[in-house]
């Protein structure tokens, strides 16, 4: 719902502020006003083509202001990126005298194009002036559907065809690949009957390089070992004997200093892994071994271990764990003739589910066709329009009885259209080829009075609803308006003292000169200012006595 409107230098208005309520707001005044103007200023804030020759003469830029309630937007502000802060929302549009124009909400610059995305959310302009809405047949097909029932089945048609569509491609693609598929099936198994054959075990590299360094320096090992060996127990001089009278000494000692009994008593366990380490000493250097037969076998092992590393993981354990991976897609491409038959039974499937659900889509669409048209023709009837012709039609008419004719696709078995014929003996035609801006109007005051399907948050502008009316009928438009207020933030620009009374917020378009400049202004009207402006409209410029007391008590019916 649109909260404030802000207009400044556009056509013949310097600046323009008007605070919007709920209900039905009605815009008057004299012809040439500047009533018009209004709306395609509104329309700069839904994303409407914007031209220089909008903006007052002798300035430089146009603008327009919209607070826009938060709630009916929130969610697209979020989708994208847009700053949000509080229940409201600042729309802006700038039009500049060298033809350029900036957009921005919540003071983020965004492309227009975006304020043609977010209008929905906004606004609907019906008149001459309207950029999308009813007249876009996919908005056509949703609101039968909204009007049936059938938006669920609708979604689930569009699910299914997905899903359909994704089943063939993925049959398809599995079809072209299959020669592919065959290398890749060469290649996996070439792979995994090398690694297998080589029968690995983890971290046996790490085992097979220690080997090797010992292999490689057996004669030196062998030597260390015998001469420490010697050193330690063989010699005349050797370590063991000499640590018997070392040790006799510090008994010695003891025996004067007791702070050497400590050292005494640790003789057992020094002379115990002294001679410990002889008799390892002696067994190591008899066991060396220095088998070149041995060393050469290892390098051949870890050459191996390094070819397969370097072509399949950094370890012998991402090596074996590669040949797993190959081992399972091996499997899973065992038998392309079954792969192949469950992606066919697949498409199959779910080619059925989606036939079924758009067949059931397609005759209760039909039916809510016929039913729809029906009251839309009643409709125009009550609004002075009884010679109109309305019916929706499809292409194909019919479906033809070989499901394999049909037309698939995400919507359906169809397209749609809504067809008029405004005058008698006039070929019906597309909605959107309709020229009268009066005549579309009232036929989307007859569409929402019957299918008002739209958000409640959304603000509803009829510009020309009442051209070619009045009287009685005119007294019907604005009830249908005022019925349709009742659900949404209602603007509407009439020419109609009949719908004028109606109006929750009344507010007249006025054109005054100061002797150089013309401007428009707009006024709210409340008390006396409304009765003299509808009476104004009842009987012309000089209000008559009987044109105000007809005023005063069309204002008094329309509030009881």
């Amino acid at each position: 719902m649109i909260k404030y409107l802000k207009i400044k230098n556009i056509a013949l208005m310097p600046i323009i502020e008007i605070e919007l309520g709920d209900g039905l707001t009605l815009l008057t005044g004299e012809t040439g006003a500047g009533k018009s103007i209004l709306i395609d200023a509104l329309g700069l804030i839904i994303g409407t083509r914007g031209s220089v020759d909008l903006i007052r003469t002798g300035t430089d830029m146009a603008s327009v202001e919209a607070i826009v309630d938060a709630s009916s937007i929130r969610s697209f502000l979020d989708q994208h990126g847009l700053p949000l802060e509080g229940d409201e929302v600042i729309v802006r549009r700038e039009i500049l005298a060298n033809g350029k124009g900036r957009a921005s909400i919540n003071g983020a610059l965004v492309p227009i194009s975006l304020l043609k995305e977010l209008a929905p959310n906004i606004a609907t302009i019906h008149g001459q002036h309207e950029p999308q809405g009813l007249l876009d047949v996919q908005t056509q097909r949703e609101l039968l559907d909204a009007f049936a029932g059938l938006s669920d089945l609708a979604g689930e048609v569009r699910d299914r065809h997905r899903r359909w569509r994704v089943a063939e491609t993925n049959l398809e693609e599995w079809r072209q690949d299959r020669r592919e598929i065959e290398r890749r099936r060469e290649s996996l198994q070439f792979q995994l009957d090398e690694i297998e054959r080589s029968r690995l075990d983890p971290g046996e590299d790490e085992v097979l390089l220690r080997e090797k360094s010992l292999l490689a320096n057996a004669e030196r090992l062998a030597g260390l070992a015998e001469e420490a060996y010697e050193m330690l127990y063989d010699d005349e001089s050797a370590a063991l004997s000499r640590l018997v009278r070392v040790f006799r000494r510090v008994d010695e000692l003891a025996t004067i200093d007791p702070r050497f009994a400590q050292f005494a008593e640790a003789r057992p366990s020094v002379q115990a892994h002294l001679e410990e380490l002889a008799l390892f000493l002696r067994d190591y250097k008899q066991n060396v071994n220095a088998s070149p037969a041995r060393l050469e076998e290892v390098e051949r092992r870890l050459a191996l271990l390094d070819r397969l590393k370097r072509k399949y993981g950094a370890s012998v354990a991402e090596v074996i764990a590669f040949a797993g991976r190959c081992r399972d897609e091996l499997t899973d491409l065992a038998s392309p003739e079954e792969r192949e038959k469950t992606l066919e039974d697949e498409r199959e499937k779910t080619g059925v589910e989606y036939r079924d659900l758009a067949l059931k889509l397609s005759r209760a669409r039909r039916d809510a066709a016929r039913d729809l048209s029906r009251r839309v023709r009643t409709e125009l009837a009550s609004l002075a329009m009884e010679k109109t012709l309305f019916e929706i039609r499809f292409n194909p008419e019919d479906l033809p009885g070989d499901p394999s004719l049909w037309q698939t696709g995400e919507c359906g078995l169809e397209s749609l259209e809504f067809m008029i014929s405004p005058n008698p003996g006039e070929d019906i035609r597309s909605l959107a080829r309709i020229a009268s801006g009066g005549e579309l109007s009232r036929i989307m005051l007859a569409l929402k009075s019957v299918a008002d399907v739209e958000s409640s948050d959304r603000t509803l502008v009829f510009d020309e609803v009442d051209a070619g009316i009045g009287g009685r009928m005119a007294e019907v438009v604005g009830k249908k308006l005022k019925n349709i207020s009742r659900r949404h933030q209602v603007l509407c620009v009439t020419h109609l003292p009949q719908i004028a009374a109606m109006a929750d917020h009344h507010f007249t378009v006025i054109k005054k000169t100061d002797g150089t400049r013309t401007v428009t202004k707009i006024q709210a009207l409340n008390g006396d200012d409304r009765v003299q402006e509808i009476a104004r409209m009842l009987g012309g410029e000089s209000v008559s006595e009987t044109a105000y007391r007809h005023a005063v008590a069309m204002l008094r019916k329309n509030m009881n």
